[in-house]
């Protein structure tokens, strides 16, 4: 597929989205952080110099455009493949396309995969080579993670820019601009837009330019379904952009960065923002014993003993909503973050298992002192299991002090260090005055 004009764009059977494709930087909407003044993406569009890169970014934010406009730019054939569909069998064709061009009149070939984080590690393989001599430039399109979606010799080689959910600003002048436009746009119709008919649209569509003018071409179809005056009102902008849900990619970037978002507030001790995040979540369709299992993970990592209410109130909150159900047992999973997010907080549990287990790890298997086993027949107890235990309900406090506890080959250790909040206040004072006790008599 060529980057010359297309014949098609004023075709009005086409949807509205794609007769409103950008033509220009001019006419681009959003990444000004891409395409501002001086910004590199910009210069090499406009100085044409092509060179492989990926598009990371959310649906509807101008990857595919971009691609195309670079193309364009750089006068190169422009080839566009979706990894839902392609194969190698693709690439070989599209290989054989850039050469028979590159031969004829010298021109470059610009490759666009769409989806490529849905490429396998040997499709994406495939590439190297052609990238390598030049017969193809690489544009790659993704909505997840490239870190984690796309084969580090791939990375190596490809520069990988983010591309941001456009703006309410950016997504009203966009559907402004085709409301007016009387050959790709909607401007024959003579459509009365009310600024909050226009607005609401530009806010459910979440950031997506595609789905902003899907919704404007939907709601211009009801208009005239329903013979009602040529006004884009905003209880029909209601019906448009009703049930629509916030972008949330289970499994996916979206996913957990709202876990991690949501489990941070809550360290944070900011309780509205943790309430926040649990609602983004839930809107978008996540599953609360999800969250409920987050959540109680949450109690023991970060209140731990400064509060030990707050892992059965997590509990309690995950059984709620298992015995309740939506939308009822969504609040007691709410009900424990904000529980959590107000808790005193401690890792001191957390890090002091973490140094345990690496000590674990360090020194093997030691034995048990024989002091501190158990002698249930003759023979261990001749063998001295349980000689010189001191029983500690027998001592002072109920603590010997003075005993050992540890392996005998090992050195002290102190894991766990009570921090000074809620209850490990109290827990820290307590062991304080005990290992005085251990230290007097030593």
């Amino acid at each position: 597929m060529s980057a010359s004009h297309d014949p098609g764009e004023h075709d009005p059977l086409r949807p509205l989205a794609d007769r409103m494709r950008p033509r220009s930087l001019g006419e681009f909407v959003g990444q000004q952080h891409l395409l501002g003044p001086g910004k590199p993406l910009s210069a090499s569009i406009a100085t044409g110099q092509l060179h492989s890169l990926i598009f990371w970014g959310p649906p509807g934010t101008g990857k595919t455009t971009l691609a195309r406009l670079i193309a364009r730019a750089s006068n190169a054939q422009f080839i566009a493949l979706s990894a839902v569909m392609a194969g190698v069998k693709d690439i070989r064709a599209a290989v054989e396309a850039a050469r028979a061009v590159r031969a004829q009149d010298g021109r470059p070939t610009l490759l666009f995969l769409d989806e490529v984080h849905r490429f396998n590690k040997a499709q994406q393989d495939t590439f190297l080579p052609y990238l390598e001599d030049g017969t193809l430039t690489f544009v790659g399109a993704t909505t997840e993670n490239p870190s984690f979606e796309v084969i580090s010799a791939l990375l190596s080689r490809a520069r990988v820019y983010v591309l941001r959910p456009l703006s309410v600003e950016d997504l009203t002048g966009l559907l402004q601009a085709a409301l007016r436009d009387p050959q790709r746009g909607l401007g024959t119709e003579q459509l009365q837009a009310e600024a909050a008919a226009v607005d609401l649209i530009a806010r459910a569509a979440d950031g997506d330019a595609r789905r902003a003018l899907n919704m404007l071409e939907l709601a211009a179809g009801l208009m005239e379904a329903g013979g009602a005056a040529r006004r884009l009102t905003l209880a029909v902008a209601q019906e448009v952009a009703s049930g629509g849900q916030r972008r949330f990619d289970k499994g996916g970037d979206q996913f957990y960065e709202q876990i991690s978002a949501l489990h941070k507030a809550v360290r944070g001790t900011d309780p509205d923002a943790a309430l926040y995040w649990l609602c983004r979540m839930l809107d978008g369709g996540c599953d609360p014993r999800y969250i409920a299992r987050r959540v109680t993970r949450m109690a023991v990592e970060d209140i731990g003993l400064a509060d030990p209410r707050a892992l059965a109130l997590a509990l309690d909150g995950w059984e709620a909503y298992e015995r309740l159900g939506s939308p009822e047992g969504e609040l007691a999973v709410a009900t424990a973050v904000v529980y959590l997010a107000c808790a005193p907080k401690s890792n001191a549990l957390y890090v002091a298992m973490g140094e345990a287990m690496a000590d674990v790890g360090e020194f093997g298997t030691l034995d048990v002192p024989l002091r501190l086993r158990n002698a249930p027949t003759r023979l261990m107890k001749n063998l001295g299991y349980g000689r010189d235990y001191r029983y500690a309900h027998d001592e002072p406090e109920a603590f010997a002090a003075g005993e050992r506890y540890l392996p005998d080959e090992m050195p002290d250790r102190r894991y766990y260090r009570p921090v000074p909040r809620g209850l490990e206040v109290k827990i820290g004072e307590a062991l304080a005055r005990l290992r005085a006790r251990t230290a007097a008599k030593g």
